[in-house]
């Protein structure tokens, strides 16, 4: 049923706004995206004349389908996947940078030739107040509070992608990847957080909005959800000493067959038509300066924002999974 009501939209859209169509044929997507992210390609098919076939899977099993094809691609386009992922397989995308480009926040312009940004989501916390009462949490400092010992609530670093995020979050906002200090505060956190470990990310921010802990550390995406879906007894908190903000990315597959439509399906979900949409009627943030953004997202100039040195990152990766599990050994 929401598939249909998002086909009609788009439909509905395309007439309103009388965009001709400028292409023709067909496009292969890959994609690990949500039903809310594929949602705008009935609008793309609308619009370009273009029938898209989708295959859905997650991000791992489309890029090792993608290696096996190499030598006669399928797909035109990845929709979706981290940076980490396409950077470990640049190898299967070409270059293609967007003339839509040049309208995304400067941080988050394609840089590296095969990969576009298009949307982003954040390291937050999300807190029940009711739970709390008068402990304040407005970043992870807060968090060594002794009163909050056994009401956090977080998945683990070394099995979650979110929770490994999150935790190279708080180590550039408490001094850096390769800081004593900051390990430090990861070491006295995980005691606080006292065993409450779970097995999934969306069991954590459940936990805070079922009333199990007072404290989520989570992401912006399904915190956001609740809040646009009328959540009462939740609030997001985006820690004073920062947040980063992670893009998900689309590129083009070297040696697509539709090669001019996985172009114009680039340009496409980074167009202000489209970034309008995700910012206005979804939970992942829009990345074109002057995107619209609904009232249940917080505005990114309101937040202070922290860079990641997604090369560190990336090539440190087992390393910062190993010190954590150390860490967590000794506990």
């Amino acid at each position: 049923m929401k598939k249909c009501l998002a086909c009609l939209l788009c439909v509905l859209m395309v007439t309103a706004l009388g965009i001709p169509a400028l292409a023709e044929g067909s496009l292969v997507v890959y994609s690990p995206n949500s039903d809310g992210l594929l949602s705008v390609i009935p609008l793309f098919e609308e619009q370009y004349g273009v029938k898209v076939e989708i295959i859905s899977a997650g991000t791992g099993d489309l890029m090792k389908r993608l290696q096996s094809e190499q030598e006669n691609p399928y797909a035109d386009v990845l929709y979706g996947g981290a940076m980490a992922q396409f950077a470990a397989n640049k190898d299967l995308f070409q270059d293609y940078v967007s003339p839509e480009d040049v309208n995304l926040l400067p941080e988050h312009q394609n840089k590296v030739g095969y990969a576009t940004n298009y949307v982003a989501d954040g390291s937050v916390l999300l807190i029940n107040p009711e739970l709390l009462g008068d402990i304040k949490v407005e970043g992870y400092a807060d968090l060594l509070n002794p009163a909050l010992k056994g009401k956090i609530a977080t998945a683990d670093p070394a099995a979650s992608s979110s929770a490994f995020c999150q935790l190279t979050n708080m180590l550039l906002a408490m001094g850096g990847y390769e800081s004593d200090e900051a390990w430090a505060y990861v070491a006295e956190l995980f005691k606080n957080i006292d065993g409450k470990i779970l097995g999934s990310s969306s069991a954590v921010h459940k936990g805070v909005v079922n009333g199990e802990y007072a404290v989520a550390l989570t992401y912006e995406d399904p915190s956001a959800t609740y809040i646009k879906d009328g959540a009462t007894n939740v609030q997001i908190v985006y820690p004073v000493e920062g947040t980063v903000f992670l893009a998900a990315q689309a590129g083009v597959v070297k040696g697509a067959k539709n090669l001019e439509n996985a172009k114009k399906f680039v340009d496409f979900v980074i167009s202000q038509q489209v970034q309008d949409i995700y910012g206005t009627t979804l939970t992942n943030r829009p990345l074109r300066n002057g995107a619209k953004l609904g009232t249940y997202m917080k505005p990114m100039e309101e937040i202070r924002l922290i860079f990641e040195d997604s090369d560190y990152v990336i090539s440190h990766k087992q390393e910062i999974v190993d010190r954590f599990t150390e860490i967590i050994s000794d506990l």
